[in-house]
């Protein structure tokens, strides 16, 4: 995982050498490299910090559900409510960058997910869905922010910069899916101290975030470009729809899958390094899907072909019990993929920044909020059927769907009224 990174870092270092004002001497230019390369790793760190919080939940699940005395269905509210959060809140973040700058936005972001840390293991019931919501709302700030970040500092690289983001973000998904349980049973903690530990992760992207704040509000932001008619537009509804059902599947089957392994008889740490493993191989697809994609005029068939793979994952599991490392390799590619392909069309269906920005903010928002009922509806079909074979079946049809707006969103269009660049 490390030798991409490294490869991706290149990129960086070479646009920032070659955006930058000409040097006269090659030891004027190396501090230079070395603080750009900083700043990128910094970035990377604040990313992987936006689903460890989300995706640790899932090993540890059953443990809260004995220990706090959750149904099925509460679980399912728990697991959703960060992806609410995600949704309703993303317009606010771009006003609070306005406002204090993207730098100190993302700072007090870092900061209120470890504060959500605290509150949430710090008591019953209510501490744990009010430290989920603080956290979700913190979370929320990042995925709108990033993005618009890495476009603005990086436009001739949208693919690459795309690709290492979504990495990022899959990687900490990982980590916190397959480390959860065998942390805590090495320091020898409960769930409360498993999640707490996250917590610190966040602290390190905080203090290594801090040294770029001034960096990052140098008055750089975008100023008040209005952009009409984006939510006319049938375009932007289907990048939107695109974003919302991939994130549908991708948070119920990380809120659910493990407790389905678990139900089958694998231990915790087994089924958490089970859906470790589906974040990994998924890395090669977040990072490749978005490079690919900017090469080609149309994603009609990346999206397609990408949905079929997840899908075949998904049906692996309901139908091949003892197959799910396949099936797990399966989906993880796919769901991957269907990440770095969402954040990727956001910038290849719009026109300039301002329009990237807004469609970012819309089908986040609305992609999200959508998205928050697929852990929900999830536990609320096992609670009514005692099985999970409805529940997944839902899943397939949800890919179905994926596939469907996905060829929609990968016409090569615009979503500016009017301004399509090929047929």
């Amino acid at each position: 995982m490390l030798a991409p990174i490294h490869g991706m870092l290149g990129f960086f270092r070479a646009e920032h050498v070659r955006r930058s004002e000409p040097v006269s001497t090659v030891a004027g230019a190396a501090p230079r490299t070395r603080s750009s390369l900083w700043f990128a790793a910094a970035i990377v760190l604040v990313a992987a910090n936006l689903r460890p919080a989300v995706v640790g939940v899932a090993p540890v699940l059953p443990q809260i559900q004995l220990g706090v005395g959750l149904s099925a269905t509460a679980s399912g509210v728990l697991t959703a409510l960060p992806v609410l959060c995600f949704g309703l809140l993303a317009p606010a973040a771009p006003r609070l960058a306005r406002r204090f700058g993207i730098g100190h936005t993302l700072l007090g972001a870092l900061a209120l997910i470890c504060i959500g840390f605290a509150v949430r293991s710090s008591g019953a019931a209510v501490a744990l869905f009010a430290g989920t919501v603080l956290i979700g709302s913190a979370i929320a700030t990042g995925n709108v922010l990033l993005p618009g970040l890495i476009k603005r500092d990086f436009p001739h690289r949208t693919g690459a910069m795309t690709g290492l983001y979504s990495m990022a973000i899959s990687a900490g998904g990982a980590l916190a899916a397959g480390t959860t349980v065998p942390m805590a049973r090495a320091a020898g903690l409960d769930w409360r101290g498993a999640l707490v530990l996250w917590g610190l992760f966040a602290l390190v992207a905080l203090l290594f975030w801090l040294p770029h704040v001034r960096r990052t509000d140098s008055g750089r932001e975008a100023r008040g470009v209005r952009v009409r008619g984006l939510w006319r537009s049938p375009l932007a509804w289907q990048v939107t729809a695109f974003m919302g059902v991939q994130s549908l599947g991708f948070y119920a089957a990380t809120a659910w899958l493990p407790v389905i392994f678990i139900d089958r008889g694998f231990d915790p740490a087994t089924a958490g390094w089970l859906l470790a493993f589906a974040s990994i191989v998924g890395l090669t697809g977040s990072m490749a899907a978005p490079v690919l994609a900017t090469r080609l005029r149309r994603q009609r068939a990346v999206a397609a072909g990408l949905t079929a793979v997840a899908a075949t994952g998904m049906l692996g599991i309901l139908l091949l019990p003892g197959a799910e490392v396949v099936s797990m390799a399966l989906l993880g590619v796919g769901q991957g993929a269907a990440l770095g392909l969402s954040l990727t069309l956001m910038v290849l269906r719009s026109p300039d920044a301002a329009h990237a920005a807004q469609l970012s903010g819309m089908a986040q928002c609305v992609g999200y909020v959508g998205a928050a009922a697929g852990p929900f509806a999830v536990g609320a079909l096992h609670d009514l059927t005692g099985a999970w074979t409805v529940p997944i079946l839902l899943l397939l049809a949800a890919f179905a769907v994926q596939a469907v707006v996905g060829v929609l969103a990968g016409r090569d269009r615009l979503v500016a009224p009017g301004a399509p660049t090929g047929p």
